[in-house]
């Protein structure tokens, strides 16, 4: 018998790329670079604010043009591909690449099925047992109507296909969820978001954020985060794609992520495998620490944003190692991951008027220097003409800081906000505030 590879035999990648153009993909691009052996990572289409990361170069090839990342795949000899942002996952971005013979850190468009359909993902869990809330879909207003009126009470009203994180209301009232209905049908997000909905019972606990590396069969868990998605102090307003976060969660220990790998990570792989879906990404479990345990409120086959941002300082220099190894079936060959001890916070800072209409082309301006400790990732940022980076975006940059406790480290994430300037530049004062004492 052969003997068991060893960790070593698991190469690094030399030249990577990056696909997308949010914060979650400067973060992923910034840490995939300070990883050893890697010598080039490019971001496609990246943003204002790619090319003043070390190492990484921006390529200006939208995420929607499978056929120009290709082709910049073979030019640049790419080694492997870190799809961030779940559209192309779903349009079968890495399909087409894998075809082609590049290794690609993300799911094909069959198991991006676990995000694009919420009525798909939520039939794999209740059929293998994973913990979620009862559920109705919808495939006309009328239809769901008739749900809400006959349960009598608030539902959870949520899109079933994309709507980039806003597609998704918990009903206070009666009302409130018809206007939900009303909205999503109206076609408010795309046509993905407004064919068909999914109505859930609600469910009450704080929410958590877990995210596993997965090569089809194995796991590699990350620590745990918690995201704002409120506009407003006190968890007010309407939702966002998220105006901070911090990690590790103390909601879940390590048995609470032990936990909730064996109650739904695990059955979810062993259910898209019995499915035939060899999926090679990341699991992304949006949880809700119910009375009675961990319940999924929604799955993503991305890493969250801005959940990326705050995990990416916090992982050793075997990430590149592990994220070639899932995209090649081979996590049993993997170094183990480091998870650097301490806390990570992260805070956003976000266009005037976001989440409703806002107003782009505004300078950004700043001082702030990356270390170690501190990182600037720009997200809603373009460069102009004459060289100057400009808002192009709802969120326009992360602000991000390790410390060796939560309120040494939101102290300098939020002092490092302070060197960063633009026109009607907005974002709360209170992220973090479970776990900050001042």
């Amino acid at each position: 018998m052969a003997p068991a590879p060893s960790p070593s035999s698991c190469p690094a990648p030399t030249r990577i790329l990056v696909v997308g153009s949010g914060g979650r993909e400067n973060s992923l691009g910034w840490a995939l670079a300070r990883c050893p052996g890697v010598e080039a990572v490019w971001i496609a289409p990246g943003n204002g604010g790619t090319a003043e990361i070390p190492g990484c170069s921006q390529l200006e090839i939208a995420e929607s043009d499978h056929g120009g990342l290709l082709a910049a795949c073979r030019d640049h000899a790419v080694e492997l591909v870190v799809v961030g942002p779940e559209a192309p996952l779903a349009a079968g971005l890495a399909d087409r690449l894998r075809e082609a013979g590049f290794p690609v850190f993300g799911p094909g468009a069959d198991g991006a099925q676990l995000e694009a359909s919420k009525q798909w993902a939520k039939a794999l869990m209740l059929e293998v047992g994973i913990p979620t809330a009862g559920y109705w879909s919808a495939s006309s207003r009328e239809e769901a109507l008739a749900v809400l009126e006959a349960a009598g009470r608030p539902l959870v009203v949520k899109a079933d296909g994309l709507a980039a994180g806003k597609g998704v209301t918990v009903a206070e009232s009666l009302e409130e969820a018809r206007a939900a209905i009303e909205e999503i049908f109206a076609g408010r997000f795309g046509e993905g978001g407004g064919a068909r909905l999914v109505l859930e019972e609600r469910t009450h606990g704080p929410e958590v954020s877990v995210f596993a590396l997965c090569d089809g069969q194995r796991l590699v868990l990350l620590p745990s985060a918690q995201d704002h998605k409120r506009i407003g102090e006190g968890d007010t307003g309407p939702n966002t794609g998220g105006m901070g976060a911090y990690a590790p969660a103390p909601l879940l220990d390590g048995g609470g992520l032990q936990q909730v790998k064996r109650l739904v990570l695990e059955p979810t792989v062993a259910a898209l495998r019995a499915r035939g879906i060899d999926y090679r990404g990341v699991i992304y479990a949006g949880l809700m620490l119910t009375e009675h345990g961990p319940s999924v409120i929604e799955f993503n086959c991305r890493f969250g944003d801005p959940e990326c941002e705050t995990l990416m300082p916090l992982l050793g220099p075997e990430l590149a190692q592990i994220l070639l190894a899932c995209a090649n079936g081979q996590l049993d060959q993997a170094p183990p991951l480091t998870i650097h001890p301490g806390c990570s916070a992260c805070v956003i800072a976000a266009a005037a008027g976001y989440p409703g209409e806002i107003r782009s082309g505004d300078v950004v301006s700043s001082e702030l220097e990356s270390s170690n400790s501190l990182q600037l990732f720009h997200a809603g940022t373009r460069l102009s003409g004459d060289g100057s980076c400009q808002t192009s975006g709802g969120r326009v940059l992360a602000v991000v800081a390790q410390a060796e406790s939560f309120d040494a480290a939101f102290e300098q994430a939020y002092a490092g906000l302070a060197q960063v300037h633009f026109e009607g530049m907005t974002y709360r004062r209170d992220i973090g505030h479970q776990v900050r004492s001042r």
